[in-house]
């Protein structure tokens, strides 16, 4: 689960005070500082084809991160910066990791915690036990993805009710086809109206450009971004009925739905974390994996006693998405690390300045459909931009759902393609763009009516 994978989750990136705390080399234009655009884009390249080549993402971004914080630093005693200057820019970078590395970390462990307990595939198998016909499942698994992400993260969501889609449309690869563009547009939208369902979103609320409740002000928005697409291809979608299973139904096993409930209630406690006390929400999160912990002991102890394996709580930790939280490390320094030479303020004044900030925030979307929108966002975060409210939630809006325009545009898109064996692909998602274009200009126009 990548992003949730996911998403959920959960973003914990402090105040960005990036131009405040420090100055910037603001040296973009010498030939060492071009050299670290350059190692970005290739390693950026390599992540871009994943699907292709099998080397994770994580990779070519830890690598680029070394290199391009190695070139600031020579060019930082070129210009004779003093080294305790230095050290404030890498330092910033390196406590928005720990923040957003903790915080992932308890997301990953509660969603792999719920999946050992059989809560998603129990899910599952009641989907498709029920015998729902095609176009029914298209409408039912949209839906539960788009709320699902809210919690769950978009990532997550869209895999989860990916493994439903492929096993009713086993025999029906236009189903699947279908089925698995509407799961993309559905994760991406219900991610972006609340704090905890897509990363981008996480790190405008830690960064304290909007409060957790205002985030809710995109969900009529969300739900246009994802209702349009979904009513023009729901009349492509087969009218038939999948063919009958005799698959027997899931056990959940032994405290499954205590453990969904503590999720929600850490959910809750990073919420008044931030809110109340005013602390980074990654505490709240830790607070709740300690309960987990604890309740873990139980439920291992109960299952010694019946002489079964128990539940062991450092599994699930050790299944995190690795792969996940080491690509956001070498996102965050390798933006970091070029926001301190000065390109992120160049782009800055290119984008925001040149374009205005409603321009800019729809162009960042288009962007996050080609680039991941995590350092898109981050970006955008360290330009230290001085927009409102109105403003902060378009972009949040637009690099959420943007992705959704194509296949390779988000975490949820490319993880379905590998998925779906072949039967979901770039081209596939491609011919359906026009009508996901439609529903990203109406969410961005709706936006508009009701918060600007």
């Amino acid at each position: 689960m990548k992003l949730v994978v996911l998403a959920l989750l959960a973003f914990l990136l402090p105040q960005f005070a990036f131009a405040e705390s420090f100055q910037n080399l603001d040296m973009t234009g010498t030939e060492r500082g071009i050299y670290t655009v350059l190692i970005f884009v290739i390693a950026y390249g390599f992540v871009m084809t994943e699907e292709f080549t099998h080397m994770r993402k994580s990779k070519p971004v830890i690598l680029a991160a070394g290199i391009i914080w190695a070139h600031a630093a020579i060019l930082a005693q070129q210009k004779g910066v003093p080294m305790h200057e230095m050290h404030l820019a890498f330092e910033h970078d390196v406590k928005e990791y720990a923040e957003l590395m903790l915080f992932l970390l308890v997301a990953m462990t509660y969603i792999n915690s719920m999946a050992e307990r059989n809560v998603f595939e129990s899910l599952r198998s009641w989907l498709v036990r029920r015998q729902f016909s095609y176009r029914q499942l298209f409408l039912i698994t949209g839906i539960i993805t788009f709320f699902l992400s809210a919690v769950a993260d978009n990532l997550t969501a869209a895999l989860l009710v990916g493994a439903v889609v492929m096993a009713v449309g086993a025999d029906n690869e236009k189903f699947v086809s279908i089925g698995f563009v509407n799961l993309v547009i559905a994760a991406n939208a219900g991610g972006a109206f609340c704090p905890f369902g897509d990363i981008t979103t996480l790190m405008v609320w830690q960064a304290e450009y909007a409060e957790f409740f205002d985030f809710f002000k995109l969900f009529i928005p969300s739900v246009v971004n994802y209702a349009i697409p979904a009513s023009i291809m729901y009349w492509a979608v087969p009218n038939e009925q999948p063919k009958a299973s005799s698959e027997e139904a899931v056990q959940l096993k032994p405290g499954a739905l205590i453990i969904c409930f503590m999720f929600l209630c850490t959910i809750a406690t990073a919420v008044s974390f931030k809110q109340i006390f005013h602390l980074p929400p990654f505490m709240g999160m830790m607070t709740g994996l300690s309960v987990l912990m604890l309740f873990g002991y139980y439920l291992k102890m109960q299952a010694h006693k019946k002489g079964e394996h128990g539940f062991d709580i450092f599994n699930k930790v050790m299944h995190a998405e690795w792969d996940t939280l080491l690509f956001f490390f070498g996102v965050i320094f390798s933006v970091g690390g070029l926001g301190y030479i000065g390109y992120l303020e160049l782009l800055s004044s290119a984008m925001y300045d040149g374009l205005g900030a409603t321009t800019a925030n729809i162009l960042v979307g288009l962007i996050s459909a080609v680039v991941d929108n995590i350092p898109v966002m981050f970006a955008v975060l360290n330009m230290s931009l001085d927009m409102d409210l109105y403003q902060w939630l378009l972009v949040t809006l637009t690099a959420g759902v943007g992705g959704s325009l194509l296949s390779v545009g988000s975490a949820a898109g490319v993880a379905l393609m590998g998925a779906s064996n072949r039967k979901y692909t770039f081209f596939s998602h491609l011919k359906w763009t026009p009508a996901i274009a439609a529903g990203y200009a109406g969410s961005i126009f709706v936006h508009y009516l009701i918060n600007g």
